[in-house]
């Protein structure tokens, strides 16, 4: 931002740099002297001497205007604003007329002050002159705009108490682009520290000396060719973040690794890097995998995610389906706008896709960050009217694939200064952030309870381990979470090939049908009803075992349903019933029997009748989608083998039931 309002004060002082020399305001010959002196070091950046001399040559004529003026961008340049703010007024004391521009400056000033209400006025003073060029007056309608907002924000707070995340987490350094796993026990970040410190994580891969992909609003910008950026983690013990820890090579580099996003399990990893060998444009998203607990050299993703534009700021989905990045390519509505890309059926990612005008705007979209329920993303932009700055927003994904109007997250959250790179836990109730201005150590790593308006759509987890039934050996299982109601996929996931752990995102309000599957194995089903549930979602934590394919093996079907008191299936059995036809269609050899119990409600006869039937309901569906009779045969036990009490609910409940067994397996 400083560099911003650096930039429009230059351009605004030209006629006083080209025109002063031969008509300045004052005829003391030592004012102008120091004036000119002092410029020639402002052009050479010697910031200290352009003050001292510029100081002089005011205290050789106290009326000497554009000395004030210009001493007022020097400010700006060394980020004083406050000093910047006494020069600008000095010179409207000795001449309120004597350049317009100047009420544009202050304005600008007194908002990354949060000075609104003053802001206004010198707004409305510059709106006020004539002959303005249009893109003056656009510029300034707009921050009038932004002034307007920012006070009503001001006056109507929201919820807003962050706090550190303490000296585990932030150090002397800056750290910023937290990244949180779903069970939240791992946090990665972007650290910003010297080279000498990094010197161990040197590989031959070289990457640029400037920080790119990762803006920040720093008051006083290090030196690029000094510092790098590098990958820290840090796990939670007993409820408290142990001391972050570099990821270490081949994952880091001697070069800038920035602006991470990781899967929900935390097994793989998407970044931005620039300037590699093997970039594609300035800068890239590349991708690394987890592999026995260490991290894999990263691949660029390529084309057509990559270009040879600027992409960097990824965000992956919780399914791992879709990635939201920035770039400045062709085809946006600004200079910088949030894109996705699908990952297909092959592997390869999809032609990215604009995400449209309530998303993206003329301005700069920045650090998009899709929460686990994968429709809530929030971002930051400079395009929209809010509070000066980059400000954040929350959108929704629309049932169409369209995103609902912005929300501004509102004050203090929001400030004229930059607010960029947030994210916020499964659950909803908290958002972590880094910032400058909460101390005054630079930039640090904050959380904070998300005030409910806010929120997204809670999101729980199912999280263990998938292992062999008989030898308890670990296994890489496919998981698909189902929405019965839909039969539609919503989750794809894979457990950890070594320990067999996963972890599975389910967001609330959905009834569902969990799969697990793995060749050679029996697959497992579960379901969870979340229908109406909003609150906090405590964690499934479950181990899931795969019986071996081999005579007597048997599995419950949890996801078939049938009308109460019916052998009739219920239309959310269409799941469950999709995935045993997928299961007898692989395994060609196998033969089973459908096997139907109760509970003990009603008599033996009636039980036995009502099981039957409701395993020949599953019998005709197999054999009218295509299934051989002689591979199959059913049977009703009725409320002879319980698998738990019948004294209770959930037990009766556990007794109803359908299973399958494996007859034979040539």
């Amino acid at each position: 931002m400083r560099r911003l309002l650096f930039c429009f004060v230059t351009l605004l002082l030209i006629p006083i740099y080209s025109v002063a020399q031969y008509n300045y305001t004052t005829s003391n010959k030592r004012a102008i002297k120091s004036y000119e002196e002092a410029l020639h070091s402002f052009t050479r950046m010697d910031y200290t001497t352009a003050i001292d001399l510029m100081q002089k040559a005011i205290k050789y004529d106290n009326k000497f205007v554009e000395a004030n003026i210009v001493l007022a961008e020097i400010y700006i340049e060394k980020g004083e604003r406050v000093n910047a703010l006494v020069s600008f007024k000095n010179a409207i004391s000795i001449d309120p007329e004597f350049y317009r521009g100047i009420y544009f400056s202050l304005a600008q000033l007194e908002m990354l002050e949060n000075e609104f209400e003053s802001a206004k006025l010198y707004l409305e003073k510059y709106l006020s002159y004539k002959n303005l060029k249009p893109v003056s007056i656009s510029q300034a309608k707009r921050k009038l705009e932004s002034c307007n907002f920012a006070i009503k924000a001001i006056k109507n707070p929201v919820p807003f108490n962050p706090i550190n995340l303490g000296e585990n987490i932030n150090t002397e350094y800056d750290e910023y682009w937290p990244t949180l796993t779903a069970d939240e026990q791992t946090l990665i970040i972007t650290r910003l520290i010297p080279k000498d410190l990094g010197k161990e994580l040197v590989s031959n891969n070289e990457n640029i000396t400037e920080k790119e992909m990762t803006p920040t609003n720093q008051k006083v910008l290090p030196d690029f060719n000094k510092v790098q950026e590098d990958f820290y983690i840090s796990v939670k013990e007993n409820d408290f973040w142990t001391k972050a820890i570099n990821v270490g090579k081949p994952l880091n580099t001697k070069g800038n690794e920035g602006a991470q996003t990781i899967l929900v399990d935390g097994r793989v990893m998407y970044f931005t890097a620039c300037n590699r060998k093997d970039g594609k444009g300035r800068c890239d998203i590349y991708q690394s995998h987890k592999v026995n607990g260490e991290w894999n050299t990263a691949v660029n993703l390529g084309a057509p995610v990559n270009s040879e534009n600027w992409e960097a700021q990824p965000s992956i989905s919780p399914d791992g389906k879709t990635l939201y990045f920035v770039s400045n390519r062709k085809g946006g509505y600004g200079q910088k706008d949030i894109w996705m890309s699908i990952i297909m059926k092959d592997g390869r990612w999809s032609k990215p896709i604009n995400l449209g005008e309530n998303v993206n705007s003329v301005g700069q979209e920045q650090s998009p960050f899709i929460h686990p329920d994968n429709r809530t993303l929030y971002f930051a932009t400079d395009g929209k009217i809010g509070m000066g700055g980059f400000d954040l927003y929350k959108v929704s994904k629309n049932d169409d694939g369209t995103w609902s109007k912005p929300i501004n997250l509102g004050y203090p959250i929001n400030t004229a200064s930059d607010e960029i790179g947030l994210i916020v836990n499964a659950q909803g109730n908290k958002a972590f952030f880094s910032s400058d201005r909460l101390n005054n150590k630079g930039r640090d790593i904050f959380e904070f309870e998300l005030y409910k308006e806010a929120r997204p759509t809670p999101v729980s987890y199912i999280k263990g381990k998938v292992y062999d039934s008989e030898n308890k050996n670990k296994l890489k299982a496919n998981f698909e979470l189902i929405s019965l109601e839909t039969n539609e996929i919503i989750m794809q996931a894979e457990s950890d090939p070594n320990t067999g752990e996963f972890l599975v995102c389910i967001p609330s309000d959905i009834d569902y049908a969990l799969n697990v599957s793995k060749d050679k194995y029996l697959f497992y089903s579960d379901n969870f009803s979340l229908k109406g549930v909003y609150d906090i979602l405590d964690p499934f934590l479950k181990d899931v075992p795969l019986n071996p394919i081999k005579p007597g093996q048997k599995i419950v079907l949890h996801n078939i349903f049938y009308a109460s008191d019916s052998f009739e299936l219920m239309d959310k059995s269409v799941a469950e019933l999709t995935k045993l036809l997928e299961f007898m269609n692989k395994n060609i050899g196998l033969k089973i029997e459908i096997s139907g119990h109760t509970d003990n409600i009603g008599t033996s006869e009636y039980n036995i009748n009502l099981s039957n039937n409701r395993a020949k309901s599953v019998y005709d569906y197999l054999v009218e989608k295509g299934i051989s009779a002689k591979r199959l045969s059913f049977k009703g036990y009725g409320e002879s083998q319980p698998l738990s009490t019948n004294e209770t609910e959930s037990g009766k409940s556990e007794n109803r039931r359908t299973e399958i067994k494996i007859i034979s397996s040539d």
